[in-house]
């Protein structure tokens, strides 16, 4: 009989393990963000650059302010945590450079260039208005650089095959105006007005409510225009009063669509207002007067129903750590526009997370462009983005809850209560 002693026992039980071990697959790694240890270890890589461009003056400030808010608040915890990890273990600083468009489209433009030819930045995010957006659209074509615009007309990304460098994480006015469309429907109102700022903005939420209400069996029974620096809109809601419209729908944003609402309420118009996600701000209430305010319903995405998503909807907990980290920074309520720079912000970071060291600057925009568009399942405060070669936006119907305006603030109206 063979002996077996206690050296020889474990020398098999460590063979046996090994051989084990080499016939088990490995388990998938799981990705995590680095610890402060880890980054702090990390050996410092290239620097990166990131442009914004808001109109945090002039007569998008309403919008654009926040946007410039949420880019800040984006600056300082990059600053506080270093930098990204990219994907070879490198520690990226990463340095956020904000310009003013002051609201007008020339700015905008020179801005731009400047970001691309002199500050060497990989991405642009920004773009506040629909007009500013567009004009910025031929000068990223040719310059070859991701372009993440935070304005709404699909026109912004629109025909794609014309679009290849540009994206946005607004909402289209096709994903918002079916809800004002449906509300009214559901209301019994079957007659409708639909009144829209005169720029590029309002001309597509023109065509989408034109779009929806066919769908829906609604018929328009009047259209009117105004211009967004106008402040009387009262021979076109004098029209509006005498038509036999049972609803009005808006696409306009602040200070105009502020403006409206007080003169609506000043010519005693009573059947309900239905303004587009353009007034998502709280300082809309505040310009039109929470008395004239009231009551006003509009859709946007599902930042003001939060808190009364359940727990497994993947937008909740980023839509909570949103307002709780956006609110600490500017101490200013939510704003659903800087929720559009902060989603812009990190899908370019997502994209230099993954982006190979060693690239010339032009073939790290092409890069980051190129994960930019197959972009899957990532929870903003937008929406659920899945992008693709032929979807610039990403996102959907799905996305819009419906709003009211009540004592000075939002409510969400889930569908059972319309």
């Amino acid at each position: 009989m063979v002996k077996w002693n206690r050296s020889v026992c474990l020398s098999l039980v460590c063979l046996a393990a090994l051989l084990l071990a080499s016939c088990t697959p490995a388990a998938a790694p799981q990705a995590t963000a680095p610890t402060a240890a880890a980054r702090a270890e990390a050996k410092v890589g290239e620097a990166f650059a990131i442009g914004v461009l808001v109109a945090s003056t002039g007569g998008a400030a309403a919008l654009g302010e926040p946007e410039r808010d949420a880019a800040r608040l984006v600056q300082s915890q990059l600053e506080a945590q270093g930098g990204i990890i990219g994907a070879a273990g490198l520690r990226h600083p990463i340095k956020v450079v904000i310009y003013d468009t002051g609201s007008t489209a020339d700015t905008a433009i020179t801005l731009a260039k400047k970001l691309i030819n002199d500050d060497k930045v990989v991405a642009i995010v920004g773009g506040t208005t629909s007009p500013e957006s567009l004009a910025l659209v031929p000068i990223v074509q040719e310059a070859k650089i991701p372009f993440i615009s935070a304005a709404s007309s699909s026109q912004i990304v629109e025909p794609v095959a014309d679009r290849f460098w540009v994206f946005k994480t607004a909402q289209n006015n096709r994903h918002t105006a079916p809800q004002q469309v449906e509300y009214a429907k559901a209301k019994g109102l079957t007659k409708i007005a639909n009144l829209y700022v005169n720029n590029s903005y309002g001309e597509d939420g023109r065509n989408a409510i034109r779009d929806a209400t066919k769908a829906a069996g609604v018929e328009i029974v009047i259209e009117e225009t105004f211009e967004a620096a106008d402040t009387n809109m009262m021979a076109q809601l004098t029209k509006v009063k005498a038509s036999s419209a049972q609803a009005v729908l808006v696409t306009a944003i602040p200070p105009a669509a502020a403006i409206l609402t007080k003169q609506y309420r000043e010519l005693g118009l009573k059947i309900p207002l239905i303004q587009n996600h353009g007034i998502g701000m709280k300082s809309f209430i505040t310009q039109a007067g929470p008395e004239n305010a009231e009551g006003v319903l509009f859709p946007m995405g599902k930042l003001v129903a939060a808190q009364a998503l359940p727990d497994n909807d993947p937008q909740k907990a980023v839509l909570l750590n949103f307002i709780k980290e956006y609110e600490a920074f500017t101490k200013n309520p939510t704003s659903t526009f800087a929720g559009h720079v902060w989603d812009g912000m990190q899908l370019t970071l997502k994209a230099l997370e993954k982006m190979p060291t060693g690239l010339k600057l032009e073939e790290q925009r092409a890069k980051i462009r190129d994960s930019i568009e197959n972009t899957k399942a990532f929870p903003g405060t937008g929406g659920i983005f899945n992008l693709s070669a032929q979807d610039h936006v990403g996102l959907s119907a799905n996305d819009i809850v419906l709003v009211k305006i009540a004592d000075g603030n939002w409510v969400y109206m889930p569908r059972e209560k319309w």
